[in-house]
């Protein structure tokens, strides 16, 4: 069974406004600069501004800071692996994913986000044992087992697709929002990272449209990013910053408006100014679309 909070339910009326946003140059110990940087970008959301370990009062003046001026922290990212081969590592990525999501819960980020990880020596790398039920079960009990430390009220944990390990596909996704079986297990998606073959490359703007009728109700967090396939052998796909690459950025903002503060984060981009342009062409998108923007 889906858990009661997450089963299906209709998303919020079509034309809300969407909130971009992506990460913010510099640190941050001020929240008051932090708000006028995130808002010197038009950004309406933002990665959280702390790390594991901070000051309460400080992550609270970050959360009291961000709600007065209309800022959503959009998650707090792990990005370790909790499958590590060796125990003791695994051990402390786990720990970290705690840590992490209690503070997501703290600043009242929209989730605390990891992979599920890889049955290997790279972090996020492409194993076989990555698919056997063993890791299946393994990462059911591992997601259980950090939200039932947590018990988290005011945020969600997440897990972000990726092409060769689980979930990477909107069923593979539900098939783990069932079997964790927790309210505070939702959806982080990244469309990109499971667009993993031509079929879905060349038939995106469907693919999209399953991702958001399948998981919409789930959706947390997403992250906006674009994908070109090369004339390589054999399959080459390559991440590009958005509006140059093929991705339906058309189809992505109409499904996008449909969800009600779910925040749209730009990444993996190498200067501010990749940033800048992928956000004027997200929002020149979105004038075409008639999809517009929080400020």
């Amino acid at each position: 069974m889906i858990p009661s909070a997450l089963k299906p339910v209709k998303n919020s009326l079509t034309g809300n406004q969407v909130r971009l946003g992506g990460p913010v140059p510099g640190k941050f110990d001020d929240p008051v600069q932090w708000v006028k940087a995130v808002k010197s970008l038009r950004y309406s959301a933002a990665i959280c501004p702390v790390q594991p370990g901070a000051p309460s009062e400080l992550i609270r003046s970050f959360s009291s800071v961000a709600k007065k001026n209309n800022i959503l922290i959009s998650e707090v990212g792990v990005w370790n692996n909790m499958l590590d081969p060796d125990e003791t590592a695994r051990k402390t990525a786990i720990n970290k994913n705690v840590a992490s999501l209690q503070l997501a819960d703290e600043i009242g980020a929209c989730c605390c986000v990891n992979i599920s990880g890889a049955k290997g020596e790279i972090w996020d790398g492409p194993y076989p044992g990555n698919y056997s039920k063993e890791t299946f079960n393994q990462i059911v009990e591992t997601v259980r087992h950090i939200i039932d430390q947590v018990k988290p009220r005011n945020t969600f944990y997440t897990l972000e697709p990726m092409p060769y390990m689980l979930p990477d596909s909107p069923d593979s996704y539900l098939e783990l929002v069932r079997a964790i079986d927790r309210d505070r297990f939702a959806v982080h998606l990244d469309p990109v990272n499971m667009i993993s073959s031509p079929q879905r490359y060349f038939n995106n703007s469907a693919f999209l449209r399953e991702c958001f009728t399948k998981l919409g109700p789930y959706i947390k967090s997403v992250h906006a990013k674009d994908i070109i396939i090369m004339p390589e052998l054999t399959v080459h796909l390559e991440e590009r910053r958005p509006g140059t690459g093929s991705l339906d950025y058309t189809v992505f903002l109409q499904e996008m408006s449909r969800l009600k503060d779910v925040p749209m984060m730009m990444e993996h981009l190498e200067k501010q100014e990749d940033y800048l342009l992928a956000a004027e062409y997200i929002r020149k998108t979105g004038l075409t679309t008639g999809v517009s923007f929080i400020e």
